[in-house]
């Protein structure tokens, strides 16, 4: 059977070939598409031989090749997604079509777009599906689109979506050729071919090459332990390997690397693959380490028999010892045969097994401590968690990942500069273990922050210790802690992203990624109000509304989009009590979305504090004029109890020394909890909403008001913005006393966990 795809020339099917982009065709059996004078072909077919069938339509002939392979998702991952991608190419083939000349119609269609991805990267989930593909398609091929796209202040979001899925390789492919709309004659497409890859060198610019890298062929890999949650650090490896596999149009495989069932959990694989799939990121394929247990058991053998392995049974502390002074372990030498009987021994797991090692016999006298004989095999009886008791000996990492990255055709093994001082033992195991495909290493630096911790040991103390929550909490440099306390996803992309690949290892301040975070957030998020409830000012206005009324006014004065919110307008407004205490008798200030007022009377308590005020409205006073804009809610029923939660760095200490104990800097006040009355706007606020407390700063959803009482407030976590705070470093005398305040901490956060 042969497959044609037949087009007319002046309206090639961007959709379809994008589509066959992402779903390469084979070169005898696949969709060959085919341009034709218009005159002879009005519309984009595809025809099927000897049998005769025919598909008419882009989008028809793009689903079809989607169907061809459901694993790149492109058609959306279930039923919802599903649904979802086909309500934006009924969008694209409708209101974006060429057809579409209005001009205003054609913009309130990209208006609806530009809402929609306002905090999204694609258009339906984690990934490119043809929601994406149908729109770009539209889009590319319309002649109102190259001025919408560049009018300033309009549709910044769907003009981002834009730029960023135009530099993928699989549109590039197809603009290059197609670009304009026109099939290009060969000289054209490769003068379009050189000036895209001038962009694309552009966009490598803080990418160092790929030493022999070429396109198409690049295979990149990212190898989590599943025992544990995702870091920054981890999140900088994920996304470095992938652009790398982006950038040449290679792929990249996820591989767990369980090779240590006493950590592991299915728990964690599931945590990872969707905190993978929350970054944007969709390997080719998912392995396991465990996949090659026989294979890699069989390649001990091998070195055994070799003479270039040997069964240890010193113990352990001892042989820490022996290495670091360079010492030979008096098993070095054994008979070949005497270690195989012990493999035996090991493989079975029993008593005499459970005290051997198996050791790689490389060099004892090397400056490089990892290239002492290190262990590749231990024995371990707990059950693992995909193959249960089915083996007793278990790989060590650095000995597995070599063979595993051979087998899998890796070509580039991204890793940061920590494990630089491998190097040399990962390229002794592919020389020794005769494995035909050698990838190469590719070093970046490791991802370090100030005042924080990325060692699983030291973040499982703070959870042990109940100082937080879990390994979700928002004081966390997990993957969920951060996005939990309010941190996109584009940020933290274009954060990774913009370091680029070097491997110079420098400590980051996190207050650059929460500035990157703020710009993206500050334009597209609500306004509201909240009054600390300890702190709260009655100010009775003498002239106010006798009968409390109310107006809509918007949510975002500079983004009207947002829509609007309800304010609620009475004779007696709360103030904050700091507000409160920086007015004077007879001084006129402003109330926010309100108005002005003058203050005529204001009563003190013995120790200062204001307890009320009285005044007046003067709303027809100008508001550019008075010194203070400030804050207020009305006093009424309707106000909601919500709790505002701060978090601070984990540490006090910016940067530890290697040797230095972590426990003696621990913050003893990571979080802050302050009660507050909130406008009742805030009622219809959903988990995970962002939204900006005026003059308080930015907040993340954490539970919703659920309407019961006061002790299920609404939970909101405070967003970073960027600015810098005062730590004071706790010395080692006030970390004598951090015991103490650690359990008052403790109940504190213990206490907030449960609400």
């Amino acid at each position: 059977m042969s497959v044609i795809a037949r087009f007319p020339k002046s309206d090639p099917p961007l959709t379809a070939l994008v589509t066959a982009e992402f779903v390469p065709q084979d070169k005898k059996t696949g969709i060959k598409f085919t341009p034709k004078n218009d005159k002879d072909q009005e519309i984009t077919e595809l025809a099927f031989f000897p049998q005769g069938d025919v598909l008419r339509g882009d989008h028809v002939i793009a689903r079809y090749i989607s169907r061809q392979d459901p694993s790149k998702g492109l058609a959306g991952e279930d039923a919802k997604a599903q649904s979802n991608v086909d309500q934006w190419l009924e969008l694209a083939l409708v209101r974006l079509s060429k057809k579409v000349t209005d001009e205003e119609a054609f913009n309130a269609a990209l208006r609806l777009l530009d809402a929609h991805l306002t905090l999204r990267t694609f258009f339906v989930g984690y990934g490119v599906t043809l929601a994406d593909i149908g729109v770009w398609g539209a889009l590319k091929l319309h002649p109102l689109w190259a001025k919408a796209s560049q009018t300033k202040h309009a549709n910044e979001h769907l003009v981002r979506w834009f730029k960023y899925v135009d530099s993928l390789p699989q549109f590039v492919a197809v603009s290059t050729k197609y670009a304009g709309g026109t099939v290009k004659t060969e000289e054209a497409a490769a003068a379009a071919g050189a000036a895209a890859g001038g962009r694309k060198a552009a966009s490598k610019a803080k990418y160092q090459e790929l030493e022999g890298a070429e396109e198409g062929k690049v295979v990149t890999r990212f190898p989590p332990e599943p025992s544990g949650y995702l870091h920054m650090g981890h999140v900088k490896a994920a996304l470095l390997n992938y652009h790398y596999a982006h950038m040449y149009n290679g792929k990249l495989i996820l591989r767990f690397d369980d090779t240590n069932p006493t950590k592991e959990s299915n728990e964690f694989v599931d945590s990872i693959t969707a905190d993978l799939a929350t970054l944007g990121i969709v390997p080719a394929k998912i392995t396991y380490t465990s996949d090659y247990f026989d294979l890699i058991i069989e390649k001990a053998e091998y070195l055994i028999k070799k003479g270039l392995a040997y069964i240890d049974t010193t113990p352990n502390e001892e042989l820490k010892t022996m290495r670091k002074a360079m010492i030979e372990s008096p098993f070095r030498n054994q008979p070949i045969e005497e270690s195989l009987r012990q493999w035996q021994e090991m493989k079975l797991g029993s008593p005499e097994g459970q005290k051997c090692v198996l050791r790689a016999k490389i060099d004892m006298q090397s400056k490089v401590g990892c290239m002492r004989d290190p262990n590749i095999f231990r024995v371990v009886l707990i059950p693992h968690h995909r193959t249960g008791s089915k083996y007793k000996v278990y790989p060590i990492y650095d000995f597995a990942c070599p063979i595993v990255d051979s087998i899998e055709g890796v070509t580039h093994a991204g890793r940061s500069n920590e494990y630089h001082d491998r190097d040399g033992q990962y390229k002794w195991f592919l020389e020794n273990l005769d494995l035909a495909h050698h990838p190469k290493i590719k070093d970046f630096s490791r991802l370090n922050f100030q005042y924080t911790l990325l060692s699983k040991r030291k973040l499982q103390y703070f959870v042990d210790k109940g100082i937080v929550e879990g390994w979700n909490s928002p004081a966390f440099p997990t993957l969920q802690g951060v996005l939990r306390r309010g941190l996109t996803v584009e940020a933290l992309r274009e954060f990774i992203i913009a370091q680029g690949s070097s491997s110079r290892t420098n400590l980051q301040e996190m207050e650059k990624l929460w500035a990157l975070n703020k710009q993206i957030i500050d334009p597209v998020i609500p306004r509201y109000t909240a009054i600390e409830t300890s702190k709260k000012v009655p100010f009775h206005l003498t002239n106010g509304p006798a009968t409390p009324y109310t107006k809509s006014v918007p949510r975002h004065r500079k983004n009207l989009e947002l829509g609007e919110k309800v304010l609620t307008f009475t004779n007696t407004v709360y103030l904050e009590q700091e507000d409160a205490k920086i007015l004077k008798d007879n001084e006129e200030f402003t109330l926010m979305n309100w108005g002005n007022a003058i203050v005529r009377k204001i009563t003190k308590s013995d120790d200062g504090v204001v307890t009320a005020m009285e005044g007046e409205l003067h709303l027809e006073g100008d508001f550019t004029t008075t010194k203070w804009k400030l804050t207020w809610l009305p006093v009424i029923d309707d106000l909601i109890p919500v709790d505002l939660r701060k978090y601070g760095y984990l540490i006090t200490k910016s940067k530890l020394a290697e040797d230095e104990d972590f426990k003696q800097w621990v913050n003893p006040n990571i979080i802050s909890v302050t009660s507050t009355l909130g406008d009742p706007n805030l009622r219809l606020a959903q988990k995970g909403d962002r939204l900006q407390l005026e003059r308080r700063g930015y907040f993340i959803v954490d539970q919703p008001y659920l309407g019961f009482d006061a002790a299920q407030p609404l939970v909101l976590i405070q967003i970073p913005d960027g600015h810098k705070e005062e730590i004071a470093d706790t010395s080692s005398a006030a970390a004598a006393a951090a015991p103490a305040k650690g359990k008052a901490q403790q109940a504190k956060n213990k206490k907030a966990a449960a609400q």
